[in-house]
């Protein structure tokens, strides 16, 4: 078999009952992990919602599945387009480290919108959730990392496991996902050219990624074909979008291991790799109680994709701050502190956050870069002003699958973001619904809580 057949295998022979118990469990907390970024976005980034709920209301017919939020009802399309927005709006949202994927931030929002619209239930939107994770991270992980030299990987990997999430859940039969993956790879999109601007983009491509996963499915259904070697032909996306494609990893370990059980869970609203630093810094300062006008210089040593990717020292936006380490370190160190309210445009042109900034100093390791991206390695040092130096090493951040998030704190990390836009009500409602999706018939049940009311 090939190893599109086999994926396609898995997902066509994979249900609910046969899924092991603590990756349903997994996947709950991935979904109410997303959602809470979705719905906090809304607060927090108004004009960013705002332009994906005025660009989706003029597709809003057939009415198929709900824009969270706002309780608008569009196609399956649209819903999963303007969610992926949402869901990935603010940066918060998880990170499979090998991959280098924000995968929820698509494959919730194509399962759901596809469970919706196909009158499906809780069991169906976790096998789908699980499922589409999978592909879309073990592409991912054939491709990485030198396709992450131009490409968004959480957008053009996300597209083949939306196809699948909603090709389950459109009860595609073994050729029509086959077709879906072939029509995914042909579409699969998103440029990395935003880490310099913080634009729109970062949050589009997602969403575009989401909504492309379920075109494909969508194309394959009513018949359209597609190449069924995608992943693997030699002009094929793995070919052509790595330097050094692993097929291997396509397939290693199907149906025993899942992928989703390795999702890193953030507890500060950047990227990834500004996370051990902030760890480290955030831990030095009440260590050993140093206040930020005694902090000379910061230092962290660490692997060489923080210094080519992530090292913008003049952020402009505040989605340019969350994907700068330089400015995640700084505010950190400033403020003791790197929660939403560390990213606003005002904290990032206070004088106190710029003049820290012009202390951080970022150096690529080449002995640290041997550990990545199995680790995350930064060996921080801060220098006071009286000569004194502390150093701290962190290889797991906090939220890294060797260094985990519980589910309680999850659930206090949604109840602060949710709780942002819905009522204390409405955001218990959701957590007890997520925790009993094995119970819920309809998913509508669970997108209408998601609505201010």
């Amino acid at each position: 078999m090939t190893h599109t057949e086999k994926l396609v295998d898995f997902v066509r022979r994979t249900d609910y009952e046969k899924l092991p118990p603590e990756v349903v469990r997994q996947a709950k907390s991935v979904i109410l992990d997303t959602l809470g970024c979705g719905l906090a976005t809304i607060a927090e980034d108004p004009p960013k919602a705002e332009i994906a709920f005025q660009f989706v209301g003029r597709f809003a017919k057939p009415e198929e599945a709900t824009v969270l939020g706002r309780g608008m009802r569009a196609s399956s399309l649209m819903a999963a387009f303007a969610n992926g927005i949402l869901c990935h709006g603010i940066d918060f949202d998880d990170t499979h480290k090998e991959a280098l994927t924000h995968t929820s931030a698509v494959i919730v929002p194509a399962a759901l919108a596809s469970a919706e619209s196909s009158g499906l239930g809780g069991k169906e939107l976790v096998t789908s959730t699980v499922l589409g994770y999978e592909v879309a991270v073990r592409v991912g992980m054939a491709v990485m990392p030198s396709h992450y030299k131009f490409w968004h990987s959480t957008a053009t990997n996300g597209t083949f496991g939306a196809a699948m999430a909603a090709g389950k859940n459109f009860g595609l039969d073994k050729e029509r996902l086959t077709d879906a993956l072939g029509l995914a790879g042909t579409q699969a999109a998103g440029l990395l050219t935003y880490l310099e601007f913080g634009d729109y983009t970062k949050s589009f491509n997602p969403g575009k990624s989401a909504f492309n996963g379920i075109f494909a499915a969508l194309l394959a259904e009513a018949g359209a074909s597609g190449p069924p070697t995608m992943l693997e032909h030699p002009r094929g996306y793995s070919y052509a979008y790595s330097a050094e494609p692993k097929l291997d990893n396509l397939t290693r370990g199907l149906g025993s291991t899942y992928e989703i059980m390795l999702n890193a869970f953030k507890p500060y609203p950047s990227l990834l790799a500004s996370h051990p630093p902030i760890d480290a810094i955030l831990s030095l300062r009440k260590a050993h109680r140093l206040a930020p006008e005694k902090i000379r210089k910061i230092t962290s040593r660490t692997y060489n994709t923080v210094k080519s990717h992530f090292s913008n020292y003049n952020p402009e936006t505040t989605m340019a701050a969350r994907l700068s380490v330089p400015y995640c370190m700084a505010v950190a160190a400033a403020d003791g502190a790197a929660g939403l309210e560390q990213f606003t445009l005002e904290k990032i042109n206070d004088p106190r956050v710029r003049e820290m900034l012009g202390k951080i100093e970022i150096i690529a390791d080449a002995e640290l870069n041997k550990l990545y991206p199995e680790k995350f390695p930064a060996v921080v040092s801060i220098e006071t002003t009286d000569g004194q130096v502390y150093q701290e090493a962190v290889y797991y951040p906090t939220g890294d699958p060797n260094n985990p998030l519980s589910v309680e704190a999850l659930k206090d990390k949604f109840r602060g973001l949710a709780g942002r836009f819905l009522a204390p009500a409405a955001v218990e409602g959701l957590i007890e619904m997520v925790d009993n999706l094995e119970q819920v018939d309809d998913v509508r049940a669970l997108t209408r809580l998601t609505t201010k009311g």
